[in-house]
């Protein structure tokens, strides 16, 4: 289960997404969310001023590509948020936009399985001179409800 949710404080839009599985998780699901999982985790060590948008997205997309489920991630690795839920610059392979510090992005790669399900991890995240700071807090682990 996909689950992307968000809240609105002083004007201001967060976005997150985690997905869940109901009952037991079989070792295709902890496999693909793993997958996901450094996918996510190879965009946002991309996050840091001076770097193009569609950088961090091909971080992202040559592991999911590498494992052979390129297809599948059919949308961007983020956008940016603030006044609105979706904001420039767009996090995909057809963006120049280059990262400055102080923009808010979330990052969010995604594989989505005819007959099995989705799967997709989304942060939102400050750029800082250092790189991408997470400012929300769920867990990015596989969560299961039994």
């Amino acid at each position: 289960m996909v689950v992307d949710f968000g809240a609105v404080s002083s004007g201001y839009h967060s976005d997150e997404t985690c997905t869940f599985v109901v009952g037991r998780a079989g070792e295709r699901q902890r496999r693909l969310y793993a997958l996901v999982k450094e996918a996510h985790d190879r965009a946002l060590e991309a996050v840091r001023p001076g770097v193009l948008c569609r950088d961090v997205d091909a971080a992202a997309r040559a592991v999911i590509e590498k494992a052979g489920y390129g297809a599948l991630f059919s949308h961007g690795t983020g956008h940016g948020l603030g006044l609105d839920i979706h904001e420039a610059p767009r996090l995909s392979a057809l963006s120049d936009a280059v990262l400055e510090e102080g923009m808010v992005v979330t990052v969010e790669p995604g594989i989505y399985l005819p007959g099995f399900g989705g799967i997709r991890i989304e942060v939102t995240v400050l750029v800082e001179k250092a790189g991408g700071r997470v400012l929300t807090e769920f867990s990015k682990e596989l969560l299961v409800i039994e």
